[in-house]
């Protein structure tokens, strides 16, 4: 087992009623949003990683910190590059990570992370089933102008 870290329990826990780092949370969010993208399982990652579906929850929830050569394993059976973990970081969450300071992020982060939602998981399975490529581009395209304008604003211009 782990010696404890600085500031840290047993096997990278928080101490007893202290809140997960935002950095944590944010990392094991990314590796749900990247899990159920693929379809897989919670198990089915586990057992690839050599590991509990439970222990894969704890790095989910950012309840446990996940190591570098964890870090690595993960990249490597979710196809993505590890700097992937850290991508769309909340400028509260570096904040957070910077001065250590929890409070400061819970209060910056006042709306949810969009990438979280299941609604979003399903529109990304949604696009990747569309087996045409130009049809995807068009769908890309039309959704980046709607975006621009609000999509539900009648007049507004891109």
């Amino acid at each position: 087992m782990s010696t404890p870290k600085r500031g840290r329990g047993a096997a990278g826990r928080p101490p007893h009623g202290e809140a997960p780092n935002p950095v944590d949370i944010h990392v094991g969010a990314r590796v749900r949003l990247r899990r159920t993208l693929l379809g897989m399982s919670q198990e089915k990652l586990g057992d690839a990683l050599r590991l509990t579906f439970q222990q894969v929850q704890k790095y989910e929830r950012g309840a446990n910190r996940i190591s570098a050569s964890r870090l690595f394993d993960l990249s490597r059976v979710l196809d993505v590059p590890v700097s992937f973990f850290f991508d769309d970081m909340s400028e509260a969450t570096t904040a957070a990570a910077v001065t250590d300071d929890m409070c400061t992020a819970s209060a910056d982060s006042s709306e949810p992370d969009p990438m979280a939602k299941r609604e979003t998981l399903e529109l990304v399975r949604a696009y990747y089933r569309i087996n045409d490529p130009s049809v995807r581009k068009r769908l890309f395209e039309m959704t980046k102008v709607l975006g621009k304008t609000g999509g539900d604003q009648p007049g507004a211009e891109a």
